[in-house]
């Protein structure tokens, strides 16, 4: 029953106008489809660099092709979208990859306690049942230590909500880490290779059944 309904959502994104960002890699056919998502709304961001690192220290331990969603690029015209069937058609693209894609990850950063507005609407424009059991690394940024819970409060239960798979541990990253939208935290770096450490296990198998496909 979940893979019928995955099927039913799988589309050919490839001819779609909107850019395919690989993040400097090759296409692979035993390589694992990761779509990034970077909730922050400017560039550059300390969100959109947390989930570069994270994308990249993936990259060094799984084969894997990567798709990156930006917010801040797609946001202004996502949010006169209402409903699905207003969405423009390179934008529909990009929530179509969301929905095919064999792994998320997806960073936000921190306002008013809690994602985005505009990261919420994305996520209410995504399809129910696409995420059954895909699993999605989440990450956050925020001015200090004190919005660190934001993983487990906010991003987890939304991705509940989809029967996504969130990973064992997500990556958090406040402003300190940081120096000119530069990671320079030995700690945080630590926290996104434990957090990679703890996803291979669960993702290596979508890898082997890519490659046997």
């Amino acid at each position: 029953m979940i893979e019928m309904a995955r099927s039913l959502l799988t589309h050919d994104v490839t001819g779609a106008s909107a850019p395919d960002s690989t993040m400097g890699m090759q296409p692979m056919s035993n390589a694992i489809n990761v779509v990034a998502i970077s909730g922050g709304l400017q560039r550059p961001s300390r969100t959109l660099a947390l989930t570069d690192a994270i994308v990249a220290a993936l990259g060094a331990a799984l084969p894997i092709e990567t798709r990156l969603i930006e917010l801040g690029e797609i946001g202004g015209r996502l949010a006169g979208a209402l409903t699905r069937t207003q969405v423009p058609a390179d934008l529909d693209a990009q929530i179509r990859a969301i929905e095919t894609a064999d792994a998320l990850v997806v960073a936000s950063p921190v306002y008013r306690a809690s994602y985005t507005g505009l990261f919420k609407h994305l996520f209410d424009l995504v399809h129910h049942e696409a995420l059954i059991d895909v699993p999605v690394l989440l990450a956050a940024t925020g001015g200090s230590e004190r919005h660190a819970l934001v993983i487990d409060h906010q991003l987890r239960p939304l991705f509940s909500f989809f029967q996504a798979r969130t990973l064992p541990i997500g990556v958090y990253a406040s402003e300190s880490d940081f120096d000119q939208y530069q990671i320079t935290n030995p700690a945080l770096r630590a926290r996104i290779a434990l957090a990679v450490d703890r996803a291979v296990p669960q993702l290596r198998p979508h890898a082997l059944s890519v490659a046997a496909a």
